[in-house]
């Protein structure tokens, strides 16, 4: 038996400064500014500390949407069923969902009996 070479699976996004791929560089770059305009003001009011946490706190919700999934929780239903999908693709749906207010449903066709469940006095 030889050895053989077994690459490494990069099907993953390509990776800057160990930590941020291009999504979480992008995201973390988005959050930094929004909160440069509270560093700004702040420090027009003599606080430059609390800017400068304020927009640290900015760029690490950013970086977080970025890059963090959501994990699959067996004891709450919710995840289950968004488990391993990045918070940006959830967001990304949410406000694609706000926008067309578009709800599919599909219904079993293989039991096409319809059953009235309702009572006389319901009716």
């Amino acid at each position: 038996m030889g050895t053989y070479y077994i690459p490494r699976n990069y099907k993953g996004e390509t990776r800057l400064l160990y930590i941020f791929s291009i999504k979480s560089l992008i995201t973390t770059a988005l959050g930094a500014f929004i909160g440069f305009f509270f560093y700004l003001m702040c420090s027009m009011m003599g606080l430059k500390m609390v800017g400068i946490i304020i927009l640290a706190t900015f760029a690490v919700i950013g970086y977080c949407i970025g890059a963090l999934k959501i994990p699959t929780i067996v004891g709450l239903p919710v995840t289950k069923k968004i488990g391993g999908e990045s918070i940006s693709d959830i967001i990304i749906r949410y406000f694609k969902f706000k926008k067309s207010r578009k709800i599919y449903t599909y219904v079993n066709t293989i039991n096409t009996d319809v059953v009235d469940t309702s009572t006389k006095e319901e009716k």
